[in-house]
């Protein structure tokens, strides 16, 4: 079954997927907060997810960040709509700048790395990573 993970912000969500073997992470899509359970819901008629990985926002002091509030209200809806998939939370503090750096690494131009639903689409990647190089 796949993991599949979150990069949420009150603008977007980015979203990404494991493959069934749980070996790669990819890039899903970026999705508006009031679009995402729509999303979700018509994601699951075909695919099975056996959890939910959600970035937490962090700061350097390890103390919440101001959109912690916001992140812990996605991830209650997550629970009450999919009580089958359990939701974990995981730390994402440097997700944005490595995104960014590996969309620069990429040879992509400035336009690209300023792209915030191509940074929000891969940070979510970098913490699905994350997630599998801490379980595997």
């Amino acid at each position: 079954m796949r993991v599949m993970a979150f990069d949420y912000g009150t603008k977007r969500i980015g979203i990404a997927i494991t493959d069934p073997l749980q070996i790669i992470a990819t890039g899903l899509d970026t999705i508006h907060p009031l679009k995402i359970i729509d999303y979700l819901k018509k994601y699951l008629q075909t695919e099975q997810v056996e959890r939910f990985i959600v970035g937490e926002p962090k700061q350097m002091d390890n103390t919440p960040s101001q959109s912690a509030i916001h992140v812990k209200g996605f991830v209650n809806l997550l629970s009450k709509t999919f009580p089958q998939i359990p939701v974990e939370m995981l730390d994402e503090r440097f997700t944005s700048k490595m995104a960014s750096a590996t969309i620069a690494q990429s040879g992509m131009g400035k336009k690209a790395r300023q792209n915030k639903a191509l940074v929000d689409n891969i940070s979510a990647v970098i913490l699905l990573q994350s997630w599998m190089s801490k379980t595997h």
